[in-house]
C-alpha cells in the first residue's frame, strides 16, 4: 500500500508531461496573442473569470515544471519513507499551483495560484525537511506572504480600474487591463513596487534572500530541486 501514492503521483505527472509536450507541437509560432486558451465564469459578482492561455515563454516554463515534477516523484522514491499519501498530494497540489500561474491570463486567479503554491511548499519543508524545517518553512511563507499581500492590493487595484463603472463589477483579466488601465506616474511606481517585492522575494534578490538558504538546506531532496528549477524562476 505504501507504494500507491508514489506509483499514482508519477503516473499523473507522467501524462501531464505528455500533454505538455502536444502542447509544445501544437503551438504556432507565427500567431500572435495567446494559444490553447480556456475561459469560463469563475466568480461572476467579483468580475473573476477562470481564463488560462500560453504564450512562447510560458510554454516553455510549462515544459520545465511538468519535466522536473517527474523528476522529483523519482528522487522522493527512496527519501520520503512517512506519510507518502500526504507527501505525494502535496506535490500534485504544487505542480496545479504552478502551471496555474504560468497559464492564467486573470490577475485574480494568478494570485490565488500563487497563493496555491506557497502552501503545499511550505508543509513539504515543514514536514519533511532536515533538524530546522519548521525555521525554514516559517520564514520561507512569511517572506513569500508579505510580498504575495502587497501584490494582491495592487491586483484588485487594476481590476477596479479595468471595471465597468456603472456596475461597479471589477475586471481583472490581464488583455483588459493592459488596454484600458492608465495610471499616473506616482500610482504606476507604488503598483510597480508591489509586484516588484513579491517577485524580487521569489526570485530572491538582496536584500530580500535570506529565506532561501535555510529552505534549500532543510528542504528535502525534491523540494530543492523544484525551489531552484522552477519557483525562482518564477520571480
Amino acid at each position: 500500500k505504501s507504494w500507491s501514492p508514489r506509483w499514482i503521483a508519477l503516473l499523473v505527472l507522467t501524462i501531464e508531461f505528455v500533454v505538455s509536450l502536444g502542447l509544445w507541437w501544437s503551438f504556432d509560432q507565427a500567431a500572435v496573442g495567446w494559444q490553447a486558451v480556456f475561459d469560463a465564469p469563475w466568480i461572476p459578482a467579483w468580475g473573476v473569470r477562470f481564463a488560462l492561455g500560453i504564450d512562447g515563454i510560458s510554454l516553455m516554463m510549462i515544459l520545465l515544471t511538468t519535466l522536473i515534477m517527474v523528476l522529483s516523484v523519482l528522487g522522493s522514491w527512496t527519501g520520503v519513507r512517512t506519510r507518502t499519501h500526504g507527501y505525494y498530494s502535496l506535490m500534485l497540489l504544487l505542480t496545479a499551483g504552478m502551471l496555474g500561474v504560468f497559464m492564467a491570463l486573470d490577475l485574480f486567479l494568478f494570485y490565488v495560484m500563487w497563493e496555491v503554491m506557497l502552501v503545499p511548499m511550505y508543509f513539504i519543508i515543514g514536514i519533511w525537511g532536515g533538524e530546522r524545517r519548521i525555521y525554514a518553512s516559517v520564514k520561507f511563507f512569511i517572506y513569500t506572504m508579505v510580498g504575495s499581500m502587497l501584490m494582491l492590493v495592487a491586483i484588485v487595484y487594476l481590476g477596479l480600474a479595468a471595471g465597468d463603472a456603472a456596475t461597479g463589477i471589477p475586471n481583472f483579466s490581464y488583455v483588459a487591463v493592459l488596454q484600458s488601465v492608465r495610471v499616473s506616474g506616482t500610482v504606476g511606481l507604488l503598483l510597480f513596487a508591489a509586484f516588484f517585492l513579491a517577485f524580487a522575494v521569489k526570485v530572491p534578490m538582496f536584500p530580500f534572500h535570506t529565506w532561501l538558504p535555510d529552505a534549500h538546506v532543510e528542504a528535502p531532496t525534491a523540494g530543492s530541486v523544484i525551489l531552484a528549477g522552477v519557483l525562482l524562476k518564477m520571480g
